[in-house]
């Protein structure tokens, strides 16, 4: 029997599902959280290696006892940050986010864009401009009027979304 490549394809995502359904638990619930240290094995800090409870597989706690050791211990920076794994300029920021959110503003912000960066408010306004005149549209039509007025490639996803949303005031309008 002939084996084809989309078998051997299946049976490798089998095997790395079942991989993954054995991974450890903390892992998983690191991973879900964002705060899975992509690179643990660069954490040389001997504490780290010593303890039970401390584990290099958590970013925050990582970055907590790095930005720690300075300050607490007198430890320098450049020898503090390339202990736990990380540049100068990643302790500082470590170190800033620390002290403006907590241990909260040490868990990495998600991924991609914040808002609907591409759907500026003259574009809002001449799609609720065609829906006025034309309330039969559908978002897939006002991706193409996006496309040809502006140049601009959008999701009709984003585009429902942002036209979902309530206007924001116009700033200065004096109210």
């Amino acid at each position: 029997m002939k084996v084809r490549h989309n078998d051997t394809y299946i049976r490798v995502i089998r095997e790395v599902a079942v991989a993954r359904r054995r991974e450890d638990p903390k892992v998983e619930a690191l991973r879900e959280e964002r705060t899975l240290n992509p690179r643990p094995e660069a954490v040389t800090d001997e504490a780290f290696a010593a303890s039970e409870f401390l584990d290099a597989r958590d970013l925050v706690q990582v970055k907590y006892e790095m930005v720690r050791r300075v300050r607490v211990e007198g430890e320098t920076v450049s020898g503090s940050a390339a202990a736990f794994g990380f540049s100068r300029p990643s302790f500082y920021e470590a170190a800033a986010a620390l002290d403006a959110g907590g241990l909260a503003a040490l868990v990495p912000a998600r991924p991609g864009p914040r808002r609907a960066h591409k759907l500026s408010d003259e574009v809002l306004a001449v799609l609720r401009q065609r829906l006025d005149a034309d309330p039969g549209l559908r978002s897939a039509d006002l991706v193409v009027v996006v496309a040809e007025q502006f140049g601009i490639r959008v999701h009709q996803r984003s585009i429902e979304r942002a036209l979902g949303r309530p206007q924001r005031p116009k700033s200065g309008s004096g109210q």
